[in-house]
């Protein structure tokens, strides 16, 4: 038997509460009902990555569809919570509002900026006073271990750098790229799988603070990388089969040939 539910022409957010909470009700869905944060956690995060792909190929459509799922996310662990007894979604959103009032002094308060970059400032000020953060390294400590490494790495070296601690320009960055690549290579005649794997860390670090220096996005940047080797692989592979050759025989020679011949086509 259906529940208790007004079905209407369009909906709001204290909709989307109500089906929240019909769903995990006693004549809801027996699926929702058992969920957990623990669960649904993954959900949370592919939600939010398929809303960076709508926002990456501009598609308008689904990025409203996208957004809807991730504002479902934080209904659904807003509603686990409000089971609970912690706290409800009208605590999430007074808690965001608060501290979106508290870091913009300039527009709520009496504060003064002159460009974006004191906004910025004052921000990380204010951020680090609320959460209690006296230290530089305490403000390196709070970036969460599950950001994807290249993204943490970035997050961590800014804020070292807004510390003071960074290089005056970027040829420094690059003479410690270089030191890098060949600690790998030393660590890689060594045949120690420990020091391979530490100085492998160390030479990624430092390309991340190559490209934070270089004002790039080192996850944007590799994920671009990965689109170009794909495109590129395609065609080797296309080339291969109409010259008849097996790419799991093929001569490293071969192989070379053709990706630069696969390169050459794609410029």
């Amino acid at each position: 038997m259906p529940v208790n539910f007004q079905q209407k022409a369009s909906y709001g957010i204290d909709d989307l509460l109500e089906i929240m909470a019909l769903l995990r009700g006693e004549d809801g869905c027996p699926w929702d009902r058992e969920q957990d944060h623990h669960s649904i956690r993954r959900n949370f995060l592919e939600e939010t990555y398929e809303v960076l792909e709508a926002i990456d190929t501009e598609d308008p459509v689904l990025l409203r569809e996208e957004l809807g799922d991730v504002l479902l996310q934080v209904v659904f662990h807003a509603r686990l919570e409000q089971e609970a007894g912690r706290f409800d979604f009208g605590d999430v959103c007074d808690g965001i509002c608060k501290k979106l009032i508290l870091r913009h002094p300039h527009v709520f308060g009496t504060a003064e900026v002159s460009d974006s970059g004191e906004v910025t400032q004052n921000w990380d000020r204010i951020k680090a006073k609320s959460k209690g953060q006296t230290t530089a390294s305490q403000t390196l400590e709070s970036v969460p271990r599950v950001l994807p490494a290249l993204m943490r790495s970035d997050k961590i070296q800014s804020r070292a750098a807004k510390a003071g601690f960074a290089y005056p320009e970027f040829s420094w960055a690059m003479k410690d790229l270089e030191s890098e690549l060949e600690e790998l290579k030393e660590a890689a005649a060594s045949g120690s799988e420990a020091q391979i794997g530490e100085e492998l860390g160390d030479l990624l670090f430092a390309a991340v603070n190559a490209a934070r220096m270089l004002h790039q996005d080192p996850e944007e940047r590799l994920d671009k990388a990965c689109e170009k080797f794909i495109g590129r692989f395609t065609q080797v592979e296309q080339l291969a089969l109409k010259r008849g050759i097996d790419l799991k025989t093929a001569s490293a020679e071969q192989l070379s040939n053709l990706w630069s011949e696969a390169k050459a086509l794609r410029m």
